[in-house]
């Protein structure tokens, strides 16, 4: 593969080929003053979406976690959130776990002392930081579920002015990683630019269904066709 060296571990080829644009472009990131990109101005979305690409991509395949302890990450994500345990490659030959639902894998691999531990905040709750977030149908049972576990969590509401109100529910993983659970569904999805860009997963968007999705169903039914009428 181009721009592939050997790797600095054996975990496999450490690639990077910085071409003349996106070296440019991060120049550009590092000088500027970190206010992002507006998303109301035309001009700045249309130079975002330069060059880009229609990609292949279909789906969030998985998150990977390193844990302290994988029976003790395994036992959460099963407990509190529903995941269901299934094998992992037997190439795979170090100590993790995989679990899968709701279209989405989590991965864990236990952490050695030779590993770094994952920057994590263990303070106090923040919806600012880093954090992973499941749509939910039924605000009041997941609550209730993470009393049961005796699991502290933040909670609140936003957009209440805007007549959409969204729940929040905000915790952390045995290891620190936070995650929300929230009906964000009741925001609407406005795109800022490129609608025709947006592909929607149907395995995980339109339909419930058992794992794994069929095959014809992940190549011909992969994609929603958005119309910008």
């Amino acid at each position: 593969m181009a721009g592939c060296r050997r790797p600095t571990t054996e975990m496999g080829e450490v690639c990077k080929r910085v071409a003349p644009s996106v070296r440019e472009e991060e120049e550009e990131e590092e000088n500027g003053d970190g206010g992002g990109v507006d998303p109301a101005a035309e001009s700045s979305s249309a130079k975002l979406y330069e060059d880009v690409p229609e990609m292949p991509l279909m789906a969030l395949n998985h998150i990977s976690r390193l844990c302290k302890s994988i029976d003790a990450s395994v036992r959460f994500y099963v407990k509190a959130l529903g995941f269901v345990l299934i094998h992992r490659p037997p190439a795979l030959d170090f100590n993790g776990a995989w679990l899968f639902n709701y279209g989405v894998g989590i991965h864990l691999v236990q952490r050695d002392d030779a590993r770094r531990a994952p920057d994590v905040n263990p303070g106090d709750l923040d919806p600012m930081d880093n954090h992973i977030s499941f749509q939910c149908e039924d605000m009041e049972m997941m609550e209730k579920r993470l009393n049961e576990m005796g699991i502290e969590y933040m909670k609140r509401t936003i957009n209440e002015e805007e007549g959409s109100p969204i729940d929040q529910l905000f915790f952390k993983d045995p290891d620190g990683f936070m995650i929300e659970i929230c009906n964000c569904e009741n925001l609407e999805l406005v795109p800022a630019g490129a609608l025709g860009r947006l592909r929607l997963p149907e395995t995980t968007t339109t339909r419930r269904s058992g794992w794994p999705p069929p095959a014809t169903t992940r190549r011909e039914k992969n994609r929603l066709v958005v119309s910008e009428d």
